[in-house]
């Protein structure tokens, strides 16, 4: 039922012209989500970060695009730190060690591509 809802919504987005960073707000101490595009080839996401708010090092079975829509980010890959700002991007290899902090409350936009 919830995958239904998340269809729906993301179906209203269709050839429409909306503001990104006003698709998904911030929410004190918390990590807010909201699935723009989820297809067996791939999935984009919009996140929005509360500070200090963070994913632990993990791993992905695909490569993974960032794009800083709003904020900072502190993105450790593989042990290497990279510090984004809005309107910066990277890329996160399949299958490496990562995480993501928020420097500053920040929104970023994920696109995991499955190959």
């Amino acid at each position: 039922m919830a995958h239904d809802k998340e269809r729906i919504a993301a179906e209203r987005l269709l050839a429409k012209v909306v503001n990104l960073a006003g698709l998904v707000g911030y929410q004190e101490n918390s990590i807010v989500s909201r699935m723009l595009i989820d297809k067996d080839t791939g999935t984009v996401t919009l996140f929005a970060f509360d500070a200090g708010q963070g994913l632990s090092e993990h791993t992905a079975p695909f490569d993974a695009l960032v794009y800083i829509v709003d904020g900072e980010a502190d993105i450790v890959i593989s042990g290497k730190r990279l510090h984004l700002k809005e309107g910066e991007t990277t890329i996160m290899p399949a299958n490496e060690p990562h995480a993501v902090k928020a420097a500053e409350r920040f929104k970023m936009l994920l696109m995991m591509v499955r190959s």
